[in-house]
């Protein structure tokens, strides 16, 4: 055990070693072990302490808190990517080959500051999650959301303490370009049915998505024609084009999966489809009706026909009598 500590705490001196000083009061930057514990922590509740403590429970109705939360999370994506315009990719970086700045220049400090904003939004967001738990939209939590939402605040950390800008800023400033458009759709749709006509453009978050990765992806592809790069950190390169490529492959299954074998139909074209049947079995079941009730009248008819003809027959005989 002695032996397993020591090591352990030699890997994280080292570690810190290469840490950005400029990161050390910022929250969860002191190491990676609190940030791995929220994520595992956040694994455990969305895969079984969750489900298992809304098992007997009805799905909590959480529309206030959902409207504030997404449009507070559109507040912050555009503040970020502001501040990431104005910190370098809007002011002085060429698109291209661009170094970390690791110097206490305003500029510096203003890219490293919306670096770990970013990154602490990623944390913001496992809140996602939580909401599909407690209103029991167990069909949302997919391995692919699961996967997204730890992964990406767990390498992110990595990327914003050993560089915290250049290049290898650029796939944070569009994913939170891209939040901007995904988390205003969130505000929409948490407001209820009559702001349904406003969300026809559902399916094309997805294809906004993977616009990102391509994006992403051909960003980082530049580096590989480059005579010569002075970006600090190349392995980021290489780690942000595969996680492009990954990430579009899999949300191009997602996308073949919901909208082209449509296994997730647009809610109103749902509901037209349960419209037409249940006026197909309201027409079906008005015809039984009908029938039964010409069966009701013909039966009725015929009792009194036969009615009338008894009385007569009665009648007749006592009349002859007479």
């Amino acid at each position: 055990n002695r032996s397993y500590i020591k090591s352990r705490s030699c890997v994280f001196v080292f570690l810190s070693l290469f840490l950005d000083p400029r990161l050390k009061d910022y929250l969860l930057m002191e190491s990676p072990v609190n940030m791995s514990a929220i994520l595992l922590a956040y694994l455990f509740f969305v895969l079984y302490a969750g489900p298992k403590f809304m098992a007997n429970r009805k799905p909590f109705q959480l529309k206030e808190a959902m409207i504030i939360y997404n449009l507070s999370l559109v507040g912050l994506s555009v503040y970020i990517v502001y501040e990431f315009l104005m910190s370098g990719w809007a002011t002085g970086y060429t698109w291209r080959c661009d170094p970390c700045d690791y110097s206490n220049s305003p500029q510096g400090l203003r890219m490293t500051r919306v670096a770990w904003l970013f990154l602490f939004s990623k944390f913001i967001e496992l809140m996602d999650t939580v909401f599909f738990v407690l209103r029991k939209k167990h069909s949302q939590i997919t391995f692919l959301h699961i996967f997204h939402h730890s992964f990406m605040p767990w390498t992110w950390w990595w990327g914003v303490s050993y560089a915290p800008g250049g290049m290898g800023s650029f796939h944070a400033m569009i994913n939170s370009c891209v939040h901007v458009i995904m988390y205003f759709y969130y505000s929409l749709s948490a407001a209820g049915p009559r702001f349904q006509k406003f969300l026809w453009w559902k399916k094309y978050m997805t294809a906004i998505q993977l616009i990102q990765f391509v994006l992403v992806s051909l960003h980082a592809t530049q580096w590989y024609f480059m005579e010569s790069c002075d970006y600090q950190v190349p392995l980021f390169v290489h780690l942000i084009w595969m996680y492009g490529t990954f990430f579009f492959v899999l949300f191009s299954n997602f996308w073949y999966q919901a909208y082209v074998k449509g296994k997730r139909l647009p809610k109103n074209t749902q509901q037209l489809a349960q419209n037409g049947t249940a006026n197909r079995s309201t027409t079906v079941a008005n015809g039984s009706a009908v029938v039964s009730n010409g069966h009701g009248l013909h039966g009725n008819g015929l009792s009194n026909g036969k009615k009338h003809h008894e009385n007569g027959s009665a009648l007749n005989g006592k009349m002859k009598k007479a």
